[in-house]
């Protein structure tokens, strides 16, 4: 079946109610707890958009849902693998915006799940962040937001050089417009988060 990712915003204060063990339990209990209606495989997800908990007093967290995912993690790895062979052929701004924007959150590979995770907030031990991919406190989101507000401004200038570098016939991310896809769904989650003052967190069940 592969990795999968599901994709969160949450309200940091929230979740610093508890000691730091008890985070990011705290965090999956809300989203596996049944009113919050998440977990009901029978309400079809709108992609590019949010689900938020149903019920009252449930607005310290939201899932994002990525389009054209399935929720894999395999897009988001695809779309570092078509930027790697992109790069060398990027404005050197670019490059460098997508590189920050890129390495803050999915590329870099999954020999440690928590290499993309700011330390302490969720607890550093391994046998209590499991299957964390990605925890990005309220001052790293804002600054992911701040470069991701830059590169888009660039993005199109990069489509003949995806055209010819980085297009396959088949798979995940396969052309230039899946690619910016993506990243536009990441823009969204970035540019919500760093609006509520929120952190960011990447799971795999």
């Amino acid at each position: 079946m592969g990795l999968d990712i599901t994709v969160m915003i949450a309200d940091w204060s929230w979740l610093g109610e508890v000691p730091p063990r008890e985070r990011l339990s705290r965090l999956r209990d809300a989203w596996y707890a049944d009113e919050s209606g998440l977990r009901d495989h029978d309400a079809p997800a709108v992609e590019g958009d949010w689900e938020w908990p149903r019920g009252p007093g449930n607005s310290s967290f939201a899932v994002y849902e990525f389009r054209g995912t399935l929720g894999s993690f395999k897009a988001h790895f695809w779309a570092g693998e078509r930027w790697e062979a992109v790069r060398d052929h990027a404005d050197p701004l670019v490059r460098a915006g997508l590189d920050t924007l890129l390495l803050g959150l999915i590329r870099g590979g999954l020999d440690g799940e928590a290499e993309h995770v700011d330390q302490g907030f969720l607890w550093d031990d391994p046998a209590v962040t499991h299957g964390v991919l990605l925890a990005r406190s309220p001052d790293s989101v804002r600054e992911l937001a701040v470069t991701w507000e830059e590169v888009r401004t660039w993005l199109e200038g990069l489509r003949e050089a995806f055209d010819e570098h980085a297009t396959v016939p088949e798979g995940w991310v396969r052309d230039f417009d899946e690619f910016t896809d993506l990243l536009h769904d990441w823009g969204r989650v970035l540019s919500e988060a760093a609006r509520r003052g929120w952190g960011l967190v990447g799971l795999s069940e």
